[in-house]
């Protein structure tokens, strides 16, 4: 089972194709309210902190590798910091949160301070992605020191693994759009099985990884790292991140730059909906690219997963592409338009029924590796979203919204549409919210950045961001490009736009539009 927004949509999968959704009140009681019935900014962030947290040294030191990525080298260092495992009680149990650094290389004189990132997912980890991000932002670093982190339950951030490589391989032959009752009971066992085993990985950690839960941890890594000010670079559920922390602590807002921004007021259906318009979009633009018409093209892809359904292809691994593998396969390369030629050849190959392309793309999305050991992206991302997600479709629910779904996204859809009641079905514990609270009245204004052409948060999803933070505080600007995100693609006027933010605090005017 999958989700198409995660974090390597926003950096990874444009580097190794091209290459080749905030929560309630961390503290207890607020669990399955709505935002008007969450806490207030003041409440949710007025409570002390004892100084065993705020007054932490960050003991610096050479990053090691992890079982996922090489240890990077020069410049960068890596500490860990404490925070609460439960915001309720901020003088119990602490867990670690690990973080990377590569400080300003401009000198003292001209560094505003600690610039903070989150690259996506849910479930991300900015430990492993800094490194290869700088470059996209090494202007920034001149002013910056360049900062990230693995999320809790994230990575080397106490993360969690719910299923072993073997029970992951095995999940694979699992429709994803069941046609007959033994694949939904097949479907829907799945998915319990893979949160009964969230829950015994996590322990009592599967109820404190929400996405409040790391805004305030956030603010605790501010005050750690000596900033008075939050500086932030969110992107795509970063982004949420963002509007959250804005909400909690809208007096500590500095300068957040939200980049391919998740729509704040829609729920996980709502955000299922719109992730079928714009992979839909983003697929029409592709196939348009190529010469081809847009409503034969996408016609043309559902033959050939409707044939993959009951006839998986071969490969040169001697695995089968099934229809699942195909759709994750077709995803990936959406994320980026350099990435484009390598879905016409993927879909060629598989047309003359050679399956090998795509399976290599869906086995990148999935951070499955050549000797079938898988990242534990997907295992963060689900055990976050679950948590902070209350609405849980039934199965007569979803099989209501299937045309709608259908209607939107012809070759998306069918697998989006069910995937709103697979993917939290049967889940250990409640969800928090309907829709993430990110309203911040008083806060500085926070540069909202949309590209038209984005199929994982359509770029409506800024306007809508904008709106829900308040009078004032979102300034949106829009790219007219294509992939996921938009800053450090090409477009000389959203990379000024952003930079004269940072640096020199210049708020571009509301609603410019980059061609």
């Amino acid at each position: 089972m999958l989700r198409f927004v995660r974090w390597a949509a926003a950096v990874a999968a444009g580097l190794l194709v091209a290459g080749c959704g905030g929560g309630s009140s961390g503290g207890g009681g607020d669990e399955g309210k709505t935002r008007s019935e969450q806490p207030s900014p003041s409440s949710a962030a007025s409570a002390a902190l004892p100084s065993s947290l705020t007054s932490q040294k960050l003991d610096w030191g050479r990053c090691k590798a992890t079982s996922d990525s090489a240890a990077p080298g020069g410049e960068w260092r890596c500490a860990t910091l404490k925070v609460p495992l439960d915001w309720a009680k901020p003088d119990g149990k602490t867990i670690g949160l690990a973080l990377i650094r590569a400080q300003a290389s401009g000198g003292s004189g001209k560094r505003i301070g600690s610039l903070l990132f989150n690259f996506g997912g849910p479930g991300g980890s900015g430990v492993s992605m800094m490194p290869y991000y700088a470059t996209t932002v090494s202007t920034l670093r001149e002013r910056y020191d360049l900062v990230s982190w693995d999320p809790r339950g994230v990575g080397a951030s106490e993360g969690i693994r719910c299923r072993s490589d073997k029970d992951m391989r095995s999940a694979e032959s699992i429709d994803a759009t069941p046609d007959t009752a033994a694949e939904e009971t097949a479907y829907f066992q799945d998915a319990a099985a893979f949160g009964e085993g969230c829950k015994t990985a996590a322990g009592q950690l599967i109820a404190h990884v929400s996405t409040t839960d790391t805004a305030r941890d956030m603010d605790l890594m501010r005050q750690v790292l000596g900033d008075t000010k939050m500086h932030y670079f969110g992107i795509s559920y970063g982004t949420e991140l963002g509007g959250v922390y804005a909400h909690l602590f809208p007096k500590k807002v500095g300068r957040l730059i939200l980049d391919a921004v998740v729509d704040p007021a829609a729920d996980s259906v709502g955000h299922a909906k719109n992730q079928a318009q714009g992979f839909q979009r983003a697929l029409d633009d592709y196939l348009k690219s190529t010469g081809q018409d847009p409503e034969q093209g996408s016609q043309k892809i559902v033959d050939l997963l409707d044939k993959l359904d009951t006839e998986p292809l071969t490969t040169s691994s001697g695995r089968k592409l099934t229809q699942t593998l195909a759709v994750t396969g077709i995803v990936l390369p959406l994320y980026s338009q350099d990435s484009w030629p390598t879905l016409t050849s993927a879909l060629q190959a598989a047309e003359d029924g050679d399956g090998s392309e795509l399976l290599s793309l869906a086995d990148q999305y999935n951070e499955r590796d050549t000797s079938g050991h898988y990242g534990t992206t997907a295992h963060s991302q689900r055990v976050i979203s679950c948590l902070d997600d209350k609405q849980r479709p039934t199965l007569a629910q979803t099989k209501r919204l299937l045309p709608e779904f259908e209607k939107i996204s012809p070759v998306f859809g069918d697998f989006l549409g069910w995937d709103t009641a697979g993917w939290c079905h049967d889940w250990p514990v409640a969800g928090e919210y309907d829709t993430p609270e990110v309203s911040a009245p008083g806060s500085a204004p926070i540069l909202l950045v949309g590209n038209t052409g984005d199929p994982a948060t359509p770029y409506e999803g800024a306007r809508r961001m904008a709106d829900e933070l308040g009078k004032g505080v979102g300034v949106e600007l829009t790219w007219k490009g294509e992939g996921h995100s938009a800053y450090g693609r090409g477009s000389d006027c959203v990379d000024s736009a952003v930079n004269g933010y940072l640096l020199n605090g210049t708020v571009p005017k509301d609603g410019k539009v980059c061609s």
